[in-house]
């Protein structure tokens, strides 16, 4: 279910709620913990993209976000960005991955 049609973002809570349609008879723990494993695993990143709720998306590779705010909705940025200086780490540390998102929130009239 997780990985039918392609590349997505889903929530523990859309999840569940996609298996519950589907007739499927598992917790939300089950789900939190299986997206949790498959994090681990490498099969899914996970993207805090608020600071409260986390998405798990399907494509791995590194790539920016753009998050809706007000919607919760995380959409994947078409358009690839260039960086020309990233931070050193600090000592004894290596960078694991760069996460970029840019929040939207819709124009007020």
């Amino acid at each position: 279910m997780l990985f039918q049609g392609g590349h997505r973002h889903v929530t523990v809570e859309s999840l569940y709620a996609e298996a519950i349609a589907a007739s499927a008879h598992l917790s939300l723990a089950t789900v939190y913990n299986t997206l949790n494993q498959f994090t681990e695993a490498g099969l899914l990143r996970r993207i805090a993209a608020d600071g409260i709720k986390s998405f798990f998306d399907t494509d791995t590779s590194v790539h920016p976000h753009f998050y809706l705010e007000g919607e919760d909705v995380l959409v994947d940025v078409a358009e690839r960005l260039a960086f020309t200086k990233v931070p050193e780490a600090l000592p004894g540390h290596e960078i694991a991955r760069l996460d970029v998102i840019v929040h939207l929130r819709r124009k007020r009239a």
